[in-house]
């Protein structure tokens, strides 16, 4: 079974980090939420507040097979300034473990190069910060281990992308089937 970690900063966009949890969770995907922040509740770039499974320091990274960085301004920011959360996006890039990040969140991992010769997409505006990437405008894209969404009115098709990676393209259909969305 996988196990994914969703990582929250003050800041995140809030239906982003809780569209792919709640879609990962009906398919029965371990997925924790994760704050970086000193606290468990952190509050989203519109001031709602948050209440996270774990703090940074309670994850065993060896257990977490996927990472998630949702997006948000200052969201973002914040993930981007948490060095512990860097190492790790770093160490699941160069060993090949997936790494998933929505609207402005993609920057980060242009940012550490990660996107290189890679499709991807970001929040309008910040392709010019996916550096090196193939800038693919779709709703949701996979490359390899690398996922990433335009934006919040992507959210859906991106937390499907990251069931299609874990469980499959039939998951991905019958989920999307029962939440009564249409691709």
């Amino acid at each position: 079974m996988s196990k994914v970690c969703v990582f929250f900063a003050e800041g995140f966009e809030e239906i982003e980090a809780l569209t792919v949890v709640d879609l990962l969770r009906r398919e029965s995907i371990d997925t924790d939420m994760v704050s970086v922040m000193e606290d468990k509740t952190v509050e989203g770039s519109h001031h709602i507040p948050v209440v996270t499974d774990k703090l940074l320091k309670e994850v065993n990274f060896e257990q977490v097979d996927v990472i998630v960085l949702p997006g948000g301004g200052p969201g973002t920011r914040n993930l981007e300034a948490c060095g512990a959360l860097m190492e790790q996006v770093d160490a699941f890039v160069a060993g090949g473990k997936p790494v998933c990040a929505i609207c402005a969140a993609p920057s980060i991992l242009g940012h550490r190069g990660h996107l290189q010769g890679k499709r991807a997409i970001a929040y309008p505006g910040f392709e010019k910060e996916l550096a090196g990437a193939e800038i693919v405008y779709e709703p949701a894209v996979t490359d390899g281990k690398i996922i990433t969404g335009r934006g919040m009115g992507c959210a859906i098709d991106f937390g499907l992308a990251i069931v299609e990676y874990l469980k499959g393209s039939e998951a991905k259909e019958e989920l999307a089937r029962k939440i009564v969305f249409n691709q």
